[in-house]
């Protein structure tokens, strides 16, 4: 007979999808004009305008420290920029940063790890560590939401529409229901809203 209280409960890393997304759920190049032009994106930058003291306490709270997860044409964007602004993210320089690539194998960013595969996610995902927060990373976001290895996902979402670019939810996401953890709504009209994963699709018929 097995004795529960023998029992040692592996809890796995928490993978937090953090993403800033229009109303038809685009995620490309919210930053800055010359972000990511791909596929002729002529929007880059679209977040500037809605940028508050709201919005920056917010973003405050959710930069803390975690080690990152980051595909490719992020992991460079953030390469170029945070080593030198590490001011503006505490901790960004300390923490380990692993990056899902088939292609870079080495970078001059301390606390840099380089992953080749989904069975390299899953394994870093049963490690030892803290939550692990992935920032914008697209395609990476979109193999996370198709294998089901998102707990957590903080959406920024911003009251405009482009029509055209890379969205979010796209490429077979996996069907799952969350549960809505914490909302606000900042004055230039972004909803912040981070949900939790909860179990699996529910159906019923309304009104019945």
């Amino acid at each position: 007979m097995i004795n529960n209280h023998n029992l040692k409960i592996k809890r796995m890393r928490k993978i937090i999808v953090l993403e800033f997304i229009t109303l038809d759920g685009v995620m490309q190049a919210p930053g800055g004009p010359e972000e990511d032009k791909s596929n002729g994106f002529k929007y880059g930058g679209w977040s500037a305008p809605y940028s508050d003291k709201v919005g920056g306490k917010v973003m405050q709270k959710q930069m803390k420290p975690a080690d990152l997860l980051l595909g490719r044409k992020t992991f460079e964007i953030f390469a170029s920029y945070w080593p030198e602004h590490a001011d503006y993210w505490p901790g960004i320089n300390d923490v380990t940063k692993y990056v899902m690539s088939t292609t870079m194998k080495k970078s001059d960013w301390k606390n840099t790890v380089f992953l080749k595969s989904l069975a390299d996610i899953k394994k870093l995902k049963n490690s030892k560590g803290s939550e692990i927060k992935v920032w914008g990373s697209g395609e990476l976001s979109q193999l996370l939401l198709k294998n089901d290895l998102v707990d957590e996902l903080w959406l920024k979402i911003y009251p405009v529409t482009l029509g055209k670019g890379k969205k979010l939810f796209d490429n077979g996401t996996m069907p799952a229901a969350f549960i809505l953890t914490e909302s606000s709504v900042t004055p230039t009209g972004v909803i912040v809203a981070n949900y939790k994963r909860a179990g699996k699709v529910k159906t019923g018929t309304m009104g019945a």
